[in-house]
């Protein structure tokens, strides 16, 4: 996301709006004189799990799908059991 450049007057008076905007994920640069002096972002909400954590951080990607699991190779001549019964030793 863009960040959103203010002169430092216009911040100071509307901090409210501009604090809301930096809390809903809006990065906000301040200035004085034409010169960056800050830069406003907010806090990311807080999750204990851990893939939450992922998805927000964009480690992993969801597209809101049920999941696929990867094709099952079976033998020729067997079944699933069988097999799962092999692998088990």
């Amino acid at each position: 996301m863009q960040p959103t450049s203010i002169q430092i007057r216009e911040f100071k008076a509307k901090l409210s709006h501009y604090l809301a905007l930096a809390g809903k994920g809006q990065p906000l640069r301040i200035r004085s004189h034409n010169k960056v002096i800050a830069e406003v972002t907010g806090e990311p909400p807080a999750s204990s799990d851990r893939l939450s954590n992922w998805l927000l951080s964009g480690a992993a990607i969801w597209s809101g799908g049920k999941p696929v699991g990867a094709p099952l190779a079976l033998s020729a001549g067997s079944n699933l059991s069988g097999q799962v019964v092999d692998d088990r030793g």
